[in-house]
């Protein structure tokens, strides 16, 4: 498939030239067609040669991507064929591109197997978002279900921790006699306080 555009300033007979091959896959039970090869030819020779990498579809389809380009930002799906060739001087890049090679009908692209990866830089990132704030909201629901009532942490419980043991026989050391309207009482000179932990 050849693009000619003539003379383009100092380029004589400018012409960009897309090699195709068409291949059958026993896995797909169809013809698929790749892009081998893409070659510039300017004063009647051929410049600089750029093999093409993960450019291919079905035969009865389209292949269509945003960018295709020898450019390392855009994936760089163009290599230069040799490090001694002219191509590692040119940039090449191809802004929306749509090509078929085959099984054309009325002059019409068929439907476009996108290159766009299912797995692309951005929803990679989004699933990661997606798996850490699982993550927070697992560790949320996990502390809410062992969440404890501090009811109980207020009440004061007899145990060794709140009032010591006392002796019978210390019994009255310890007690005052309160008199009061005829009734006796008694009063704890040592008092221990519980405490409360929250």
């Amino acid at each position: 498939l050849s693009l000619k555009f003539g003379d383009i300033g100092n380029l004589k007979g400018l012409v960009i030239r897309f090699l195709l091959t068409t291949s059958y896959y026993q896995m797909s039970v169809q013809n698929w067609f790749s892009l081998h090869r893409l070659q510039l030819l300017y004063n009647h020779s051929i410049q600089a040669t750029f093999n093409a990498t993960r450019i291919y579809a079905p035969a009865s389809y389209s292949y269509h991507c945003e960018h295709v380009s020898s450019l390392q930002r855009y994936d760089a799906l163009l290599i230069p064929s040799s490090a001694n060739d002219l191509s590692k001087l040119w940039e090449v890049t191809f802004t929306d591109f749509q090509i078929q090679g085959f099984n054309i009908q009325e002059g019409q692209f068929a439907y476009a197997k996108d290159c766009a990866s299912l797995f692309s830089p951005a929803i990679l990132m989004g699933l990661v978002m997606s798996l850490i704030l699982l993550l927070v909201l697992a560790y949320a629901l996990h502390m809410l279900i062992h969440l404890k009532s501090l009811d109980r942490h207020y009440e004061c419980k007899a145990s060794p921790a709140c009032f010591a043991q006392m002796k019978d026989n210390d019994m009255g050391d310890e007690k005052e006699p309160l008199r009061s309207s005829g009734n006796e009482s008694y009063e704890l000179r040592n008092q221990q306080f519980c405490k409360i932990y929250i």
